[in-house]
């Protein structure tokens, strides 16, 4: 057992909370208890993530994507102010990181799932206020587009959409996990032959096609998983407490 004041604490300075600046407060975002015995991760703080922490007798869910965006509507209402309602009735504390997880050089989306797929790292891309989101690299070996497109299905257990220019090898590529897709125009500046990302718009097709780009949409959620896994498993460690993950089935 160990004082949420003390999880939070520490999370707060390995990721580097304070030198982010982000589009939703990252840390404790619902206080119900004050102590940890059992944490349940999840990608997205959602009512199916709340309930399966509830039947597994967890005080506390860790997440990646979590509450209180900018830009939305702030009061505690209709879905939000079920899911928070659920949360306080069930003695449940809420922290959520968003990008201090997604750019952590250990721990984060983006350097995980390039470490996957076997790109070592050269430098960063993608800028948001004061930080680089995205990371860029060579493969270990030259790819088509198709087997680029078979090895993140591999690991990430989905086939990617793949837009853009397809008929050229693959050794460079850029990678920034979620909703990054805009970020394409940075990618090819930085020289990739290849953009991964996890959505797709209307305009990336064209964007893709016209910078000479194969853009890889490798899914939301599916290109966020390994983070919040691996923060989850430091966690376990460092605190001895219990840590499962829990992954709530979406395709997006």
């Amino acid at each position: 057992m160990v004082k949420l004041v003390d999880v939070v604490a520490h999370l707060n300075e390995f990721l580097a909370v304070e030198k982010v600046r982000d589009y939703c407060p990252n840390g404790l975002q619902v206080e119900s208890t004050a102590e940890v015995k059992k944490i349940i991760t999840g990608v997205s703080a959602n009512l199916d993530l709340i309930d399966a922490a509830v039947s597994s007798g967890a005080d506390t869910i860790l997440v990646h994507h979590g509450f209180f965006w900018k830009g939305e509507e702030p009061t505690i209402t209709g879905v939000k102010g079920g899911r928070i309602r659920s949360l306080i009735k069930n003695n449940l504390n809420l922290l959520a990181y968003h990008l201090p997880l997604d750019i952590h050089p250990v721990v984060g989306n983006n350097a995980l799932l390039a470490k996957k797929l076997e790109v070592a790292v050269d430098g960063s891309f993608g800028r948001a206020g004061n930080i680089d989101l995205g990371v860029f690299g060579n493969l270990s070996t030259e790819l088509s587009a198709v087997g680029l497109q078979e090895k993140i299905e591999s690991i990430l257990g989905r086939r990617p959409e793949v837009v853009g220019c397809s008929d050229k090898l693959i050794s460079s590529v850029g990678i920034c996990t979620g909703a990054a897709q805009d970020f394409i125009e940075e990618a090819a500046l930085a020289g990739v032959d290849a953009f991964i990302s996890g959505e797709i718009s209307e305009r990336t097709h064209h964007m893709a096609k016209e910078l000479g780009v194969s853009y890889f949409a490798a899914g939301h959620h599916a290109t966020e998983k390994f983070g919040i896994q691996a923060l989850g498993k430091y966690l376990a460690e460092t605190f001895k407490v219990n840590v499962d993950f829990v992954d709530i089935e979406n395709s997006a």
